[in-house]
């Protein structure tokens, strides 16, 4: 027969037991909990990282980077193309501070100086994810840069945007994107030409006005890419004038005796001026007013068009390059 005593003992006990396995129950479901709210975060893919060669080496990236300053004008042209606002990027070379035609796309943009003089301050208080540059332009300060982000240059500017744009697809990895803008630029040089017909077997003459200065523009021009890949020709003269430096088909300088070899039967010619200096308009007026430039046949017959100076060679990037083809497409219709 079970004492009093025995009889509490064993109650205690079955207390107890009862309580142990509470408690066990307990620390399972809240383990479990745990390991489910951990679940996402143990399965989740670690960040990609790859590598961009450029013009300064190689460079390692992770992730897609999402705060990204620019320093080149084209550079900035080709970012908004693929859908990416800059956090920071340098002023253009033309407007306050940018080109009219990308303004409404800037607006919440930090200005890191100009191509020729970035602020390495401003760019470093951005706390930016990858910065993109340009050796030809800051190849002195690309250590400076490379220490704040990883920093990724192309080679040089004049007419290669469009290899510099492969670069700023890969960086910003968004190749898929970026193969996208370039595809439905070539198509629509396809459209043109074919629309166009026999107009695009036409010499075209390329000039443009500073201060104090003028300049035609050849093949390895921003304007002078476009206008060969649309089946334009240049005039012979100007193979006499390039052929003192083969290798560099990008401009000349020239004086008022070089104007009877503008002629062709199409000349475009656009001015550079900035808030500071408008000698350049000085410089157009002298020249369109000058007899030589009245008597050239491209003149007389009203195919001598003023056209923008930051469409047609500052910008230089994709969104210009399809501002160019709109006027191409509007004179072609004339």
């Amino acid at each position: 027969m079970m004492t009093t005593t025995n009889k509490k003992s064993w109650l205690t006990l079955l207390l107890m037991s009862i309580t142990m396995i509470i408690l066990a129950a307990c620390g399972n479901t809240a383990d479990e909990g745990k390991d489910e709210a951990t679940k996402g975060t143990d399965d989740a893919p670690a960040e990609e990282t790859y590598t961009i060669d450029h013009a300064m080496g190689s460079t390692e990236i992770t992730g897609t980077p999402e705060k990204v300053v620019i320093l080149t004008n084209e550079g900035t042209e080709a970012l908004l193309s693929m859908g990416v606002t800059p956090v920071g990027a340098v002023q253009s070379w033309a407007g306050d501070p940018w080109y009219e035609h990308i303004k409404e796309d800037m607006k919440d943009v930090q200005v890191v100086g100009t191509e020729s003089d970035v602020n390495i301050e401003a760019i470093a208080k951005l706390q930016p994810d990858l910065i993109i540059g340009n050796k030809l332009r800051q190849e002195k300060v690309y250590e400076q840069l490379n220490k704040i982000a990883p920093t990724v240059f192309t080679e040089t500017l004049k007419g290669e945007w469009q290899e510099n744009f492969k670069v700023y697809a890969k960086a910003l990895n968004l190749e898929e994107e970026g193969n996208k803008v370039i595809d439905e630029f070539e198509n629509r040089i396809t459209e043109i030409k074919e629309a166009a017909g026999d107009k695009v077997n036409q010499d075209v003459q390329v000039v443009r006005f500073m201060a104090g200065t003028t300049r035609i523009y050849y093949k390895d021009s921003f304007s002078g890419v476009i206008l060969e890949k649309l089946g334009f020709s240049r005039p012979s003269a100007l193979e006499e004038l390039f052929s003192d430096d083969p290798e560099n088909l990008f401009a000349r300088e020239v004086g008022k005796e070089v104007i009877p070899q503008m002629d062709g039967d199409l000349l475009f010619y656009f001015t550079y001026t900035t808030p500071e200096d408008q000698g350049a308009t000085k410089t157009e007026e002298e020249w369109t007013k000058d007899p030589l430039w009245q008597n050239l046949e491209v003149v007389k017959e009203g195919k001598a068009y003023k056209v923008d100076d930051s469409i047609w060679n500052t910008a230089g990037g994709v969104i210009a390059a399809n501002l160019l083809l709109d006027d191409i497409e509007t004179k072609l219709s004339e």
